[in-house]
């Protein structure tokens, strides 16, 4: 398998999968109470990372990326102080990822050297699917945080196994 290949097949393991289950069960774990609590009032709660995530993932990949319309208000992704319940935020970022996926699905190596502007900047598409991994994975660890907060023990992905991490969470998934 060429790198590119390779970076995609990663890339979207990391979001359809892995990311998928972690963020599933760490919200899935909350009182419906803490969906909407912020820490202070320069926190996002999780219910605003769910909306920002669907939006970032959307305009970068399926907009910037795909080229389809960006239909985004990513201020009101922040502003929100209550909203959706998490059955219907988790639904509509499955939808997101799924159509990410779709996209990554279709691209080759050559499509990874292709310029494109997303939020006023100039990258390659490289550049925008490296950037939504890693993005998505920032605010999954916020998310996570929060989960162990609020249900302390809930959520656990890995098990020390004589100094080595095994992975718990592939069990999570549905």
């Amino acid at each position: 398998m060429d790198t590119a290949s390779i970076f995609l097949k990663k890339s979207r393991h990391f979001l359809g999968v892995e990311y998928r289950t972690k963020i599933r069960a760490a919200v899935e774990s909350l009182p419906a109470e803490a969906l909407w609590w912020r820490a202070n009032e320069e926190s996002n709660s999780v219910g605003n990372l769910l909306m920002h995530l669907a939006g970032n993932i959307r305009q970068w990949i399926v907009g910037g990326v795909a080229g389809q319309p960006n239909i985004r208000d990513r201020a009101g992704e922040f502003s929100a102080r209550s909203g959706d319940d998490a059955v219907t935020l988790l639904a509509r970022l499955d939808a997101a990822i799924d159509e990410v996926d779709a996209v990554l699905a279709r691209l080759s190596e050559a499509d990874l050297a292709t310029p494109c502007t997303i939020q006023g900047r100039d990258v390659t598409v490289l550049e925008a699917v490296y950037h939504v991994v890693e993005h998505f994975s920032m605010h999954l660890g916020q998310i996570i945080l929060v989960a162990k907060i609020h249900t302390p023990n809930a959520v656990r992905f890995y098990e020390d196994a004589g100094g080595l991490a095994r992975p718990l969470w592939p069990e999570l998934r549905r």
